[in-house]
């Protein structure tokens, strides 16, 4: 193939499993066009993806090693991609950069620390599933993406960050906007730019006035009393990153959770008689349906070649995991299938080396709340719509689900 026969891969992310076996079939680093025309290279397979995140020849710096950043604010319909690559924070950083914002973001998701809001997870989970029975009261299907998935991580990393009452709302109309790659336009890249200084630089305002035991208030402190530890662009972008992943990945991972088990009831018999681990359910979902499926971007520092491939210095590369976690030749034939008896403990979804994510800890103790709670409140709980009426979220970054109605009692 050449560079000139690039993939358009599909905005909408309507069927990723399928794109990714499409893009395996035509070889291990696949040349695609992200939206609005963004050249880039994919990775179609597990081992392939996982060189190219340890090796560090690949950077997630735009500003030093890729060749067309330069170029970005002369093509219109490549704006959005600002909101990804555009932004300094441990997402766009390489080497020292990178080192300092996550020792300065890192202590805020110790072990110690992510088991002490256990009890907090588990007092919100208990709110939430009240609230859950009180919209099913009628028999009717209940949106537990709505009234669980979604609140428990949103709550949660509120929390974390003293995201006042009056920005909650805002807070996630600005990551929901980050997340949808089908508007390419520049009116959608200037709206999200725009949100992140009104939702976060009014957090940074808010928590300026009215200081708290919080972690935006923490990165404040850091940026007042640090000398060059932290720069008012830096403490606007880690907040945009933190926030963002702190809450988005664990909402997907929540609500596909619940969608497989359902789909799957007779796995979720054998969790319920304790011959498969939510540890496992977990790792099984986030294997086959990554929170994130591809995240933008990654850059060849030099040329790099992988399997056959060459990666030319300054090109974009993709990180596909979604077409990791799909990969026959690392899980088999089965691949495609949600089996959480398979060992998927391997998977990639939270990242591997330097950039794995640090609240991984809180996402999984979200999850195994949630998880936990839901099915034991509910023994025979049934989705509310065939498997072809599910609607995935307007993205190829996000994996998700957009409703999930469900009968609480099938």
């Amino acid at each position: 193939m050449t560079v000139s026969t690039r993939v358009a891969i599909d905005p909408f992310g309507a069927d990723i499993i399928a794109e990714s076996a499409r893009l395996r079939a035509q070889g291990p680093i696949v040349p695609v066009e992200l939206p609005g025309g963004i050249p880039a290279w994919a990775p179609t397979g597990y081992d392939t993806l996982r060189k190219l995140i340890l090796d560090p020849r690949i950077s997630k710096d735009p500003r030093k090693h890729w060749s067309l950043f330069p170029v970005v604010p002369e093509n219109p319909d490549w704006t959005w991609i600002l909101g990804w690559v555009g932004v300094r924070n441990m997402l766009s950083t390489y080497g020292e950069d990178h080192t300092r914002l996550r020792r300065l973001v890192a202590p805020s998701f110790t072990a110690r620390r992510t088991e002490a809001m256990r009890a907090r997870v588990e007092a919100i989970t208990a709110e939430l599933l009240a609230d859950v029975e009180a919209a099913g009261a009628d028999g009717g299907p209940v949106d537990v993406k709505a009234l669980l998935a979604y609140e428990l991580p949103m709550r949660m990393i509120c929390e974390l960050f003293g995201v006042p009452d009056h920005l909650t709302e805002g807070t996630g109309r600005l990551i929901a906007a980050i997340m949808d790659t089908t508007d390419p336009s520049p009116e959608h890249g200037a709206f999200v730019q725009e949100q992140i200084v009104a939702v976060l630089g009014g957090l940074i305002a808010h928590k300026a006035a009215h200081p708290g035991d919080d972690m935006t208030t923490e990165l404040i402190r850091v940026r007042d009393e640090g000398g060059d530890r932290l720069s008012d662009e830096e403490l606007l972008y880690t907040l945009l990153l933190v926030i963002g992943a702190g809450f988005e990945t664990t909402v997907n991972l929540i609500g596909n959770a619940i969608v497989a088990l359902l789909q799957h009831p007779e796995q979720l018999a054998a969790v319920r008689a304790g011959t498969l681990s939510w540890d496992q359910v977990i790792d099984e979902v986030l294997r086959l349906q990554p929170s994130i499926a591809s995240l933008p971007l990654r850059f060849a520092v030099t040329d790099v070649t992988v399997d056959g491939v060459t990666i030319p210095a300054g090109d974009a590369v993709l990180t596909t995991y979604a077409a990791a976690g799909t990969d026959p030749t690392h899980y088999g034939e089965t691949a495609e299938a949600f089996d959480a008896t398979r060992a998927a403990d391997d998977h990639m979804a939270f990242g591997i080396g330097v950039h794995r994510c640090i609240g991984a800890p809180l996402a999984r103790v979200e999850a195994v709340t949630a998880l936990s709670a839901f099915f034991d409140r509910y023994p025979d709980p049934a989705l509310a719509a065939k498997p072809d009426e599910l609607k995935q979220v307007p993205s190829f970054i996000a994996y998700g689900w957009q409703e999930i109605p469900v009968l609480l009692r099938g």
